[in-house]
């Protein structure tokens, strides 16, 4: 497909990805890789990225390879199909505003309309931001507002540790 067209996106959708097949898929073009337990709203934002050119991992499949012994990496690697607990979110540790603006982020807002939202500077969104990222061990906001999607109550109330 790729030789044809080098300009198409390609997306892997499966239950499960081992690290050989996202090695070789990568390797032939795939741009990005979806789990199939993955919620609509995470599913659209996936495609949305790999049309934007991006590559797309989910936060799962990337957080097991990191976290896996050497020998344990080739094996399947599955996305944790339980539901999200709130235990798991506090472990996060957010603040009140790191989980109000991780809703904003998941909503696709700028720093511009988060600090506007909030009266605080730019810069202060920003320092929120690299704070959510680090504590939720995502590459970038986008990965953090798909984090933030499959693990957020779904009442739309964020969960706000304290």
């Amino acid at each position: 497909m790729k030789e044809r067209s080098p300009e198409t996106r390609i997306v892997a959708l499966a239950d499960q990805f081992d690290l050989g097949f996202v090695r070789a898929a990568h390797a032939a073009g795939v741009t990005g890789f979806c789990l199939t337990a993955s919620g609509p709203d995470v599913m659209i934002r996936s495609l949305e990225l790999a049309m934007l050119g991006e590559s797309v991992l989910p936060v799962a499949v990337l957080r097991s390879l990191i976290d896996a012994p050497p020998q344990k990496r080739e094996q399947s690697l599955q996305e944790n199909t339980t539901e999200p607990r709130l235990s798991d979110l506090k472990q996060c540790k957010l603040s009140a505003r790191e989980a109000q603006i991780l809703g904003c982020l998941t909503e696709g807002a700028p720093n511009k309309v988060i600090a506007r939202k909030f009266d605080v500077t730019e810069a202060t969104v920003k320092v929120h931001v690299k704070a959510i990222l680090r504590k939720i061990g995502a590459a970038n906001r986008t990965q953090a507002a798909m984090w933030a999607s499959e693990r957020l109550p779904q009442q739309g109330r964020p969960f706000i540790d304290g």
